[in-house]
């Protein structure tokens, strides 16, 4: 039998260890053969023509396909085309955006056998056997003794098994040792040490499932151990709340830390005002770019955190990311969401100002998404929120905020990723925020003169960026010693990020700044020690690897693109001070 286990991922960085660790565990129990079962990963900006055409070449007979919130109605206009063009394929679905109301979800898509709820290894497994078995026809009867699945019947009826016992972690196979390395070259690798979350948050799938499963240590650390060895560039924890348990996270990092080479990042989910002195002690001793943090703030508002049901110390976690900030060696990404209930348009400007004070590397400023099955499913209607149909099901507006006022936290939203999150603009936004009342209010006016010059519906290059954001500067009548002060800090970040091909019109003619390289590169200057290092170069290599950009004082800034910060990927820079002949 050909078994095909199908992925449809947002981007082509990103990668399902679901598919893997069912086909790794079918296989690891005995129930599959390794050549019976393929995986096939896509992306959901392929063709619907190029992923049918593949999966016709593959020509499986059973097809399992993992769907989500992303790729849901991509799998939706894929199934009626292949039982077309493979008669007789049998097909299944599991994931989190299937494994709730069931039996709508088959009475919407007639061509789809059966669902996999919930954790699917040991489902999958035991669907494969019986297919293989029975010779592709297994019957009702046979198909009923399988649990955490819902099918269609012989006569059209919809049959629903009972819930499937969770699996003890440590019986999944390292799938991971079965993928070439060459495939986690340029992809996150997704890997989980816990299933399962302490928390109770409204508007998660996680918080459905009660209890907490660790996998054993001894085998958690063998793992790391392996990405570690074949240079891994990123392993991103999936696990909900990775510090929930003290032990199990401080054995992860202090054996990251032992263990590190140089390379591999590692990101984890963490709750900040978890974090004690031990932890914090430990982080600090991290290689700048070993480990990213990604911190659930959510919100700032307590009634909003009361009604979401997660307990939050706030002030704790203003405490936590600052001291992690002095270390200038871990990367924290902020999350906060829009469309809470008791949230409207003040007070999550209040939220966003005071969570953007903690300096985090990212911010992403996301939607309430109330997701099938979810507490917030059910407490949605109590209080008025309402949200999009169809995936991935946006809050639209609520009592306390209105369509018009998400859309403008959806042009702030936009205007954070560009100016912010991209680290491209550092120099330039640290000065922009003493001309406005507040961080929140910054964005906002980048969003209105977006909207107002018709720039926030195209695509715009990374040059054309900063000609914009020069312009919206030039309209907030700041003086003459002021805007010399903004040309500066834009080409300070316009080269920090690359040595630039071309220069934006705003950029400085120089003045003698030729002639001061020439001197720097002939001369015996040790300051800084880069220059020795500089003057050893051929011209070709000098154009590669460093830039010289001339300030209004006169100074020069020497930017080192084989020295980056890892935490913005930007290069190292260095002033020189030279003053003219007089």
């Amino acid at each position: 039998m050909k078994i095909l286990l199908g992925a449809v991922n947002a981007k082509y960085i990103h990668s399902n260890p679901a598919v893997y660790s069912l086909r790794a565990y079918a296989i690891e129990t005995g129930r599959c053969k390794k050549e019976e079962i393929q995986v096939a990963e896509y992306t959901i900006n392929h063709r619907l023509e190029d992923i049918r055409s593949d999966l016709f070449r593959r020509s499986p007979q059973f097809v399992g396909f993992s769907c989500y919130i992303w790729n849901i109605s991509l799998i939706q206009s894929l199934i009626p085309d292949l039982v077309r063009i493979l008669p007789g394929v049998s097909i299944w679905l599991g994931g989190p955006e299937v494994s709730f109301d069931c039996g709508e979800i088959l009475r919407t898509m007639p061509q789809v056998k059966g669902i996999m709820r919930g954790e699917g290894e040991e489902t999958f497994a035991s669907l494969a056997q019986l297919y293989e078995e029975t010779k592709m026809a297994p019957s009702d009867l046979q198909l009923s003794a399988i649990n955490g699945i819902s099918f269609r019947g012989e006569d059209g009826e919809i049959i629903e098994t009972p819930d499937r016992e969770p699996l003890a972690l440590d019986r999944i196979p390292f799938y991971y040792k079965d993928i070439p390395p060459e495939q986690m070259e340029h992809r996150i690798v997704y890997y989980e040490s816990s299933r399962g979350c302490p928390f109770s948050c409204a508007y998660c799938l996680s918080s459905v499932e009660k209890g907490l499963r660790f996998r054993s240590l001894s085998k958690v650390l063998e793992e790391l151990d392996y990405f570690l060895e074949q240079k891994v560039p990123q392993v991103k924890f999936i696990d909900r709340t990775f510090n929930c348990k003290k032990s199990h996270a401080m054995a992860i990092w202090n054996h990251i830390l032992e263990k590190d080479r140089g390379i591999t990042n590692f990101h984890f989910e963490i709750a900040a005002d978890l974090l004690d002195e031990e932890e914090l002690e430990l982080l600090g001793q991290m290689r700048p770019g070993l480990v990213q943090l990604e911190i659930g703030v959510q919100s700032t508002n307590p009634e909003t955190l009361k009604a979401i049901h997660r307990p939050t110390d706030l002030k704790k976690i203003g405490r936590t990311t600052a001291r992690i900030n002095e270390g200038k060696n871990i990367h924290q990404h902020l999350d906060l969401i829009a469309g809470l209930p008791f949230e409207d348009f003040a007070s999550f400007q209040n939220s966003f100002n005071q969570v953007y004070a903690m300096r985090p590397e990212q911010l992403q400023l996301g939607f309430l998404k109330v997701l099938n099955g979810s507490p917030m499913e059910a407490m949605a209607n109590g209080y008025g929120i309402v949200s999009s149909p169809n995936p991935p099901y946006e809050v639209l507006f609520t009592p306390w905020l209105s369509y018009k006022e998400v859309l403008a936290l959806k042009g702030v939203e936009e205007m954070v990723e560009i100016h912010y999150n991209s680290r491209q603009f550092v120099t330039a936004m640290s000065l922009m925020e003493r001309e406005f009342a507040s961080p929140y209010e910054m964005f906002e006016a980048l969003a209105r003169y977006y909207e107002r010059e018709g720039l926030d519906r195209l695509s715009h290059s990374r040059m054309a960026r900063f000609e914009i954001l020069w312009n919206f500067i030039s309209g907030l009548g700041l003086g003459a010693e002021t805007m010399e002060e903004y040309r500066d800090a834009l080409m300070t970040d316009l080269y920090l990020r690359e040595n630039a091909k071309s220069r934006p019109s705003f950029a400085r003619v120089p003045s003698y700044a030729r002639q001061q390289a020439v001197r720097l590169l002939k001369g015996r200057e040790e300051n800084p020690p880069v220059l020795m290092e500089y003057r050893q170069m051929d011209s070709g290599q000098r154009a590669r690897l460093f830039h010289l950009e001339e300030m209004r004082d006169g100074s020069l800034l020497l930017f080192d693109y084989r020295r980056r910060d890892p935490l913005s990927y930007n290069a190292v820079c260095w002033e020189i001070q030279i003053h003219a002949p007089s």
